[in-house]
């Protein structure tokens, strides 16, 4: 499981999970989607477009990866997660072929996913890539609009070592003729994107090229504004595919996308008088924006409590961290967590210096008590540093 051990479950092909597909009756065909890929912003982008549409009428499936409390977090239908029941009965139906095949952790779920939406008949459904996209388990739907956020630094050992060739990657998921809206460029990935639609005669759109909007938003975190711009071009896109998303919709769906979806982990408040903000921002682009929207907010001392995946290459990342802050280093509860010990001192080289505790949770708890009711505690490094918080 990717989630817990990383690259030893990754696997490269897409062979398992169209074996899975035919297996199940090809659901990926029973339902209308939304694709959606990216280095940074591919599950608030999700989160948006699932609230906006069912804000519209419509009854949404929602997929998306990893989940931080429950696993059923990853398949929803109009902001509910799938019932255990069903999640039992899909494995015990299937086990034999899962076994049989040696399915992965994400290609079952995907499978499980897919099929639930053909069964409820959702009118749409929102499905996120879980990595990359070219050989992403998702990349047998056809979707009615293909989403490309941005393209940054991650996952480099699979994805390679240039943003031209993780943009090839995401790339992947341009299908022939399906309008593909893309959040973010820089000239190198640009000309990687307008290649691939051009050679699949895709219409491609750029979301940076428009304006922002003034919608209000439930979510905080500054990133936030960018992506609901790439979600409005890729909602024009799909109005053109005979969606009726009015305005009004879209005003309550980018609203209330916490309350709708159960989105957790961005820019979430967990406390105040100290002020405890938790993020899942953990690489250098989402770190770079998260990093500053702190420095601008008004706090007497800064507290942060830090955690990371052992794969990531955080002496890169350390010089971004303010030196004056205090330091909580620890590790999440799975095997891929970097050792809290190995971060503090990587941290310690680069003049950032704190104390090392054994669990997120005890890191957060020395933090609530040191600080003061006007400093502010920000929980974050990965995914799964915060899912243990909120």
């Amino acid at each position: 499981m990717y989630q817990r051990v990383g690259g030893a479950a990754y696997k490269i092909d897409l062979s398992n999970t169209r074996a899975l597909c035919e297996h199940l009756g090809s659901p990926e065909q029973g339902f209308r989607s939304i694709h959606v890929a990216g280095t940074n912003g591919k599950g608030s982008c999700s989160h948006m477009l699932a609230s906006v549409l069912m804000a519209a009428g419509y009854k949404v499936g929602l997929y998306t990866s990893p989940h931080l409390k429950d696993f059923r977090e990853r398949i929803r239908i109009n902001g509910e997660p799938i019932g255990k029941q069903a999640v039992v009965q899909f494995v015990a139906a299937h086990k034999a072929f899962f076994e049989q095949q040696q399915l992965s952790f994400f290609e079952m779920t995907v499978g499980m996913a897919f099929k639930y939406f053909k069964e409820e008949q959702v009118d749409i459904a929102v499905v996120e890539v879980g990595l990359g996209g070219r050989l992403d388990s998702t990349n047998v739907i056809t979707p009615e609009v293909g989403i490309i956020t941005n393209i940054g630094f991650d996952h480099m050992q699979f994805l390679g070592n240039t943003l031209a060739s993780i943009a090839a990657e995401k790339a992947g998921i341009i299908k022939p003729g399906i309008p593909v809206v893309i959040g973010e460029t820089t000239p190198e990935t640009k000309k990687v994107f307008k290649t691939a639609a051009q050679d699949v005669g895709a219409p491609i759109f750029y979301a940076e090229d428009q304006p922002f909007s003034d919608y209000t938003l439930d979510l905080k975190g500054d990133y936030q504004k960018q992506n609901s711009r790439t979600v409005l071009l890729a909602l024009e896109q799909l109005k053109k595919r005979g969606f009726n998303v009015p305005d009004a919709a879209i005003k309550m769906g980018l609203s209330q996308v916490i309350k709708t979806t159960g989105l957790l982990g961005r820019w979430q408040q967990l406390g105040a008088s100290p002020t405890i903000i938790a993020d899942t921002a953990h690489n250098k682009e989402g770190l770079t924006i998260v990093l500053n929207q702190l420095k601008n907010s008004s706090y007497d001392q800064l507290h942060l409590v830090l955690g990371f995946v052992s794969d990531k290459k955080v002496a890169d990342l350390v010089a971004m961290f303010p030196e004056n802050a205090r330091y909580y280093f620890c590790q999440a509860k799975i095997p891929r967590a970097m050792d809290a010990q190995e971060l503090r001192t990587i941290f310690q080289a680069q003049e950032r210096n704190g104390k090392v505790y054994s669990s997120v949770g005890r890191a957060l708890g020395a933090a609530k008590r040191r600080a003061s009711k006007t400093d502010l505690i920000y929980v974050g490094g990965s995914t799964f540093t915060v899912a243990e918080v909120v």
